[in-house]
């Protein structure tokens, strides 16, 4: 799992099949006190992330395709949590 930022969304007008009508969103990795950890990856929204909400993203194929419930669908990073508090303590 990664802890993310979303910052934004990403736009395409030509995609797989299994994308159309998901939003892809551009998070941004944090660390594990929520902080910025650089870098960005692209994740397709399974629960209605919005931006500047802090979630965890799944970044692993197979794991992203049970999600879906698709065996072939071609994802590799989905949000599957909005994180409502980070106890680093």
């Amino acid at each position: 799992m990664i802890l993310g930022r979303i910052t934004g969304s990403v736009v395409s007008t030509i995609h797989h099949p299994i994308i159309a009508g998901r939003k892809l969103l551009l998070a941004e990795r944090l660390d594990a006190h929520g902080k910025p950890a650089g870098g960005y990856l692209i994740a397709m929204d399974a629960i209605g992330a919005g931006r500047g909400e802090t979630v965890l993203i799944l970044d692993e194929g197979n794991g992203a395709r049970q999600v879906l419930e698709n065996d072939s669908a071609p994802i590799r990073s989905i949000v599957v949590a909005i994180v409502d508090a980070i106890d680093s303590g």
